[in-house]
Order: C-alpha cells, then structure tokens, then sequence
C-alpha cells in the first residue's frame, strides 16, 4: 500500500535576513494583536499577555527595519514580501486583527 503525502509547498522567496527577521515580527505582532482584539478575544488574562508581548515585536520589527535600513536596503519589495507572508498563512492570520462581520439575519 503506498501512501500519499500532501505536496511539498512552494519554496519562500529569496529573502535577505533583515527581511527574514521584518516578515517573522510583523508576523509575530499580527498575532499578539489578534490575540488581545476585544472583538474577538475571550479573556482579558490571554489580551493582557499578548499586549505585553507586543513590546518585545514592536522592538525586533523596529531592528529589523533599521538593519535593513542600514546594509541600504532602501526599498521594501513588496512583490516578493507578499509571496512570503502569503506562504506563511498571513492572511489568514490578519483576519484576527479584524472586526468580524455581523452576521446575516
């Protein structure tokens, strides 16, 4: 019996390590931020570690950024960042941070 395995994902795009580092916090922020939106969190204990939490990525986003800034890396390639947040599930991710819809009556 042979089994069958999901298909390997698409390689990330090439990406140099400040931009590795920018995608993973802002990833991580996006995460801490769905976890402490009152629209969708449930107890103020798991919203008050996340906004604690938010420091801390606000610091490594911020270092990445300025890493970038300083190897002069200039522009954000947005094309091939999108590809990588995409590739990471990020929009599903972002629709934490979101007002959910009111439902359809």
């Amino acid at each position: 019996m042979t089994r069958c395995s999901p298909p390997e994902p698409p390689p990330l795009p090439a990406l140099t390590r400040a931009e590795d580092e920018f995608i993973d916090a802002y990833l991580g922020m996006v995460d801490l931020l769905g976890r402490a939106n009152p629209a969708r969190a449930t107890h103020t204990y798991g919203a008050l570690r996340a906004a604690q939490a938010l420091v801390g990525r606000a610091t490594a986003l911020r270092d990445a950024l300025a890493l970038m800034h300083q190897r002069g890396e200039s522009e954000v390639h947005s094309g091939t960042l999108t590809r990588a947040l995409r590739m990471l599930d990020g929009e599903r991710r972002a629709e934490r941070v979101t007002v959910p819809q009111d439902p359809v009556v």
